[in-house]
């Protein structure tokens, strides 16, 4: 994903939609162009998409409560730009109902930004998520309210957008908030199959595969996992483990071992951390993970301090998902893992 946007309007409602999260895309994979993510009050999402764009519904499970439709429109005004001052944005497309909608954002502000890192609380909302989402938003920032234009209608009636309760940077802010430069990662999507094995010679330290990297320790003639880095254009992501996670063919039944990880990207997105399980018996082994210690973000300003103590989701909604495999090793020598995630409902 290029750039991300998001209007709320939950204060000033339509019948069917709370807001709209519009995204730019430039990939081999997804295509080139625009789609507009449609909140609904139900807290399922309609995604509006240009015909450029090629999309993989199943993904859209992690996004609230599922997806309800995907629709491809034209849209003859869609432009999102982030300059010095300011989101630059404006779409008008029309909707499964046939009304015509309109999102212009205009800022004008001479001031200069002064954006941060942050994870964004999407999976919060996410009831039956096949993956636990990870939306590292980079230069992330709010749309300020003095010298904007800001113009949200639905079959011509205007929406108020919602606005932060709390200045910021000593400026009145709406609640829009955008970022230039978002990283989206899928952490341990759900899987039923066999798994893949590499073969690394004894005392090798450190693997790199295509995107990833491998950090291993030995023991007993077995590597361990020390962290996966999974590397990427914007900043790569760290998957480190402690103590080390073992190796399968060195778990043996009756045992059982437990640890901590942290997933951390650029620094100033924070970090997410937790514990991990392994337990084994003559069948199979099981392992569970859980983010149970949250989101821990790097405020560099009271403002956002402040924003993170009232609003408890940002730092908490991890600790509310919960990863659970089962491995079993075929006739044939080979690992069969069959993954799941859920909610707790609750932060361990």
């Amino acid at each position: 994903m290029e750039k991300l946007l998001l209007v709320n309007f939950e204060k000033d409602p339509d019948s069917l939609y709370i807001g709209f999260e519009p995204q730019v895309f430039d990939d081999g994979k997804n295509g080139r162009g625009h789609l507009i993510i449609g909140w609904r009050v139900d807290g399922k999402v309609d995604v509006y998409h240009q015909a450029s764009l090629t999309l993989d519904q199943a993904k859209y499970d992690i996004v609230g409560k599922g997806l309800a439709n995907m629709v491809e429109v034209e849209m003859p005004l869609a432009s999102f730009e982030v300059n010095d001052f300011g989101v630059q944005a404006d779409y008008q497309f029309i909707d499964l109902l046939g009304r015509t909608i309109k999102i212009q954002i205009f800022e004008q502000n001479p001031k200069s930004r002064k954006p941060f890192g942050l994870l964004a609380p999407m999976g919060d909302a996410a009831e039956n998520p096949s993956a636990m989402p990870l939306v590292l938003l980079h230069d992330f920032y709010f749309v300020r309210r003095k010298d904007t234009d800001f113009h949200v209608s639905i079959d011509g009636k205007v929406h108020s957008p919602d606005v932060l309760p709390v200045p910021m940077d000593w400026m009145n802010m709406y609640f829009a908030r955008y970022s230039p430069k978002p990283l989206i990662a899928t952490l341990n999507p759900a899987y039923d199959g066999p798994l893949s094995q590499e073969v690394v010679d004894e005392g090798v330290e450190q693997v790199t595969q295509e995107n990833t990297t491998l950090e291993l320790e030995w023991g007993g003639g077995f590597p361990k996992l020390k962290s996966l880095t999974r590397h990427n254009l914007v900043h790569d992501i760290k998957f480190s483990f402690d103590p080390a996670f073992p190796h399968l063919e060195a778990v043996k039944a009756g045992t059982s071992q437990e640890g901590h990880f942290l997933v951390e990207g650029h620094p100033s997105t924070g970090s997410i951390s937790g514990d991990y399980l392994i337990c084994a018996n003559k069948e199979s082994i099981l392992m569970v993970l859980v983010p149970s210690k949250g989101w821990k973000p790097r405020p560099t300003k009271i403002s956002l301090r402040l924003l993170y103590a009232v609003g408890k989701v940002f730092k908490q909604w991890p600790g509310t998902y919960r990863w659970e495999a089962r491995l079993e090793k075929t006739k044939e020598g080979e690992w069969h893992m069959k993954s799941h995630w859920k909610r707790t409902g609750k932060v361990l």
